[in-house]
C-alpha cells in the first residue's frame, strides 16, 4: 500500500511539474537568432519555460504569426523594419529587447575590391524598405554612389542622385540574395543569411557596417504581452553575460552584442 501511494504521489508531483511548465513558442531565422534561442533552452528550462523556437526563412510570417496570437514572439528583425511593417500592415507589434548587431555587407564572387567594380555592374539588394535603403546607405558610405540629401532609412533606387558607374540595381527578397552571388556582381547581404551561406561577414564582405550600426536586432512580442512572465525571463535570458560570449566565441565579429 505504501509503494502504490509513493507512486501516486510522484505521479502527481510529476504532473503537477509539467502543468506549471509554461510553453514560449518564438519564431525565428535559423542564423544566428534561433541558435542564440536554442543556446537558450537549457537555462529557461530550470526557470519553468520550455522555450519551442520556430525557424522561418522569410521576413513577413515571423511578424504576421505574432500579430495573430499563434506565437509568443519573434527574433529576426531590427527596429527600422519593424516599424516600416507595423505602418504598412497595420499591425501592433512592439520591441521588448535590443540583443545583436548584425552589420549588414556587400559580398562578390566577381570581384575582390569595390572599386573594381565594372561600368554597369550589377547589384543586387534587399526588396523590403528598410534593408534596401540600408543597402544603399552603405554604398553611399562606400562612395560607390551618392543619395538624395532628403533620402533616409527607407531610401530606393529612385533616391539615388549620383551613379558615376551608372551600377544597374536589382531588388530582390532578401533570403534569394546569398543564393544568386555568382549571377550579379555585387550583392547586399544580410548578415544572417550571409552566414546561413557560409559566408564570414568579417573576411568575406568588400564592405561592412561598424558596430555602431542602428540596426539592432530585437525580441518582439504583439503589443499588450510586452510583462508576461515567460516573456520577461526570455528578455532577462538573452541579456547575460553567458550570451555575450556565446556570440563573441561563436560568431567572431560577425554578430556584436548590443548589451
Amino acid at each position: 500500500m505504501k509503494k502504490i501511494l509513493t507512486g501516486l504521489l510522484l505521479l502527481v508531483a510529476v504532473s503537477f511539474q509539467v502543468q506549471a511548465q509554461q510553453t514560449l513558442q518564438v519564431a525565428a531565422t535559423a542564423v544566428p537568432h534561433a541558435e542564440i534561442l536554442e543556446f537558450l533552452k537549457p537555462a529557461l528550462a530550470e526557470q519553468g519555460v520550455n522555450l519551442q523556437v520556430r525557424v522561418f526563412t522569410d521576413y513577413v510570417q515571423p511578424n504576421v504569426q505574432v500579430n495573430e496570437g499563434r506565437l509568443d514572439a519573434n527574433f529576426f528583425q531590427h527596429q527600422p523594419y519593424l516599424t516600416n511593417f507595423n505602418a504598412s500592415r497595420g499591425t501592433q507589434l512592439v520591441s521588448v529587447a535590443g540583443v545583436h548587431v548584425e552589420p549588414f555587407g556587400a559580398y562578390s564572387s566577381k570581384h575582390t575590391r569595390l572599386d573594381a567594380l565594372p561600368q554597369r555592374a550589377q547589384i543586387a539588394i534587399p526588396n523590403d524598405a528598410t534593408n534596401g535603403g540600408r543597402a544603399l546607405l552603405l554604398l553611399q558610405q562606400a562612395g560607390v554612389i551618392t543619395l538624395k540629401p532628403e533620402a533616409g532609412i527607407t531610401a530606393t533606387v529612385r533616391d539615388i542622385q549620383d551613379n558615376p558607374k551608372r551600377l544597374r540595381f536589382r531588388e530582390l527578397e532578401a533570403a534569394t540574395l546569398p543564393r544568386i552571388l555568382n549571377q550579379v556582381d555585387l550583392a547586399l547581404i544580410n548578415t544572417n543569411y550571409a552566414l546561413e551561406a557560409g559566408l564570414n561577414p568579417s573576411a568575406d564582405a568588400l564592405v561592412i557596417e561598424g558596430a555602431e550600426s542602428p540596426y539592432v536586432n530585437i525580441l518582439v512580442v504583439r503589443e499588450g504581452k510586452e510583462q508576461d512572465e515567460g516573456i520577461q525571463k526570455l528578455v532577462v535570458a538573452l541579456k547575460t553575460e553567458a550570451v555575450r560570449q556565446f556570440i563573441a566565441e561563436r560568431y567572431q565579429g560577425a554578430v556584436v552584442p548590443a548589451f
